[in-house]
């Protein structure tokens, strides 16, 4: 009998975890997922429970174990980024996990914003100065909360506390570091002014390690309820982002992957690391050698979701396919009619808390589908941001491959093709991080002798060109898009002044000579 050639990877997302294995012809066999709620207690904040998390990566592994006819090569593991959690000595959780939804250091970011300093740490870490990441959080605890952050002995992520539990390691993986804010991209080291503005010391964080490092194996306790032997390797893997990218099986220079499920993303491969002069993208990586350049937006599907219940409540909760439907009456354009989807505030590109979302140009002709289709273009109009500021960085963009649950639609497919004015690639089957996740812990466990065989492992299904005369209308609406942002800060900044349940402007970041 030969050695297993099945990894079981492991998706540690927002609301869910997912395990799923994978054989080396990239096939899945198995998978199996538990979600867990997102808790949102005050206005902007969004945490969830530690435990509640690492029992669903638990439970999700045993189920795929439980299923699989043999031995199991090993784990690899995805995680949403951005996540921090406060540790005592004993690796007990003082806080929940803060998500990269979280919006409570929005004052904190943007006062980091304001100073040269804050846009040479950006390209310093890859990392925007948003309420998102790790950094402006910590300068958040340290100024809310001062006793419970004189207690805490580690600031970690969920996926490096998932790994504690499991192997008694601190560690963090390149990836996930490069996402808060903390590490030196270029050095691959903690970066000491990053780490005096947020008040702690190296010996607070996790053990940086590559993307492919191998902790030897599980404790007896996880290994119990797992079902997997305690030898069994795991392999640390990286953020879910550069992961769907590999996923996606877009693993060159100038192969863009793009996404929309609540959220959405849209993310370049490059060799080497670095963002724009003017900070509209970041930088994460994936590899030593890979890494991926691009930017997030908050407002996806959930702009969906939202039109439903604001627009056509009497279509119920399942409203998708009608919504779609009543778009598709609308013209190109909705008939000049602008939406600016910031309904969650928003990131990319330019990666601050301030905007709302806006109707422009509503007139009297103006009906249901036209401001539902408007919602439509108004997310694919951001991505198309994205991706001028991806191209801004210096990269070169050949193709684009999506993924998400807008893939479902025809008409959101084609929306987004002709708001970039490209064709786009919809590769057929995979599960993006998961299978990212997989194929790095192939790689790392020396059962794949590189990562770039998902080029050729992920089939495309279809491909959505653009139409001419719909894409030159998007074409002329994005600069208007564009511009309407800028025009809209200082409505606004007087629109968040005027929000009763904000907290008191903090006092000033003290930042070190």
């Amino acid at each position: 009998m030969g050695e297993p050639t099945v990894v079981v990877a492991v998706d540690i997302g927002t609301t869910s975890t997912k395990a799923v294995a994978y054989d080396t012809g990239g096939r899945q066999l198995v998978a199996h997922s538990h979600g867990y709620p997102l808790d949102e207690p005050h206005p902007g904040y969004a945490e969830q429970d530690p435990q509640l998390i690492f029992d669903a990566v638990v439970q999700s592994i045993r189920e795929v174990v439980d299923e699989l006819p043999g031995p199991v090569a090993g784990l690899s593991f995805s995680s949403a980024m951005h996540s921090l959690i406060g540790l005592d000595a004993d690796g007990v959780p003082l806080t929940p996990s803060i998500t990269w939804a979280d919006s409570r250091a929005s004052l904190q970011a943007e006062r980091l914003r304001a100073v040269p300093s804050g846009l040479a740490i950006h390209r310093r870490t890859g990392t925007p100065v948003h309420p998102m990441a790790p950094l402006p959080k910590l300068v958040w605890f340290s100024e809310q909360q001062p006793k419970l952050f004189e207690r805490v002995a580690h600031w970690v992520g969920i996926k490096d506390y998932v790994l504690l539990r499991l192997a008694e390691a601190l560690v963090t993986d390149h990836s996930v570091a490069s996402a808060t804010g903390l590490m030196n991209i270029h050095r691959l080291a903690w970066d000491a002014e990053a780490l005096g503005i947020a008040g702690i010391t190296e010996e607070q964080l996790p053990q940086l390690v590559p993307t492919t490092h191998v902790l030897p194996g599980l404790t007896p306790e996880a290994a119990a309820a797992t079902g997997l032997p305690v030898a069994t390797p795991i392999v640390v893997g990286a953020g879910d982002g550069p992961l769907a990218n590999l996923g996606l099986g877009a693993v060159h220079p100038g192969e863009v992957a793009c996404s929309i499920g609540t959220s959405g993303a849209m993310r370049v491969m490059v060799e080497r690391p670095g963002v724009d002069p003017l900070g509209g993208v970041f930088c994460y990586a994936l590899t030593e050698r890979r890494w991926v350049v691009g930017g997030a937006i908050n407002n996806g599907g959930i702009v969906l979701q939202w039109a439903g219940e604001a627009l056509a409540p009497e279509l119920g909760e399942h409203a998708e396919e009608e919504l779609l439907e009543l778009a598709a009456h609308a013209p190109v354009g909705s008939g000049g009619l602008i939406m600016l989807p910031y309904l969650l505030s928003e990131r990319a590109p330019h990666w601050s808390a301030l905007p709302r979302g806006a109707y422009v140009g509503l007139t009297h002709g103006h009906r249901r589908e036209h401001l539902v289709r408007a919602a439509l273009e108004g997310v694919c109009q951001q991505l198309a941001l994205v991706l001028a500021s991806v191209r801004a960085a210096g990269n070169e963009v050949r193709e684009v491959r999506a993924s998400g649950g807008f893939a479902r639609s025809p008409l959101w497919r084609q929306i987004l093709a002709d708001a970039l004015g490209m064709p786009v690639r919809f590769p057929h089957g995979h599960e993006g991080s998961s299978f990212g996740a997989a194929l790095l812990g192939m790689q790392a466990l020396g059962l794949i002798e590189s990562i770039d065989v998902a080029a050729d492992l992920v089939q495309i299904e279809e491909t959505v060109r653009p139409d001419p005369a719909s894409a030159a209308i998007y074409a002329t609406l994005l600069p208007l898009f564009s511009e309407l942002y800028d025009a809209l800060v200082p409505t606004f900044a007087s629109l968040r002044r005027l929000a009763p349940s904000l907290p008191p402007e903090p006092p000033p970041i003290a930042l070190p000579r």
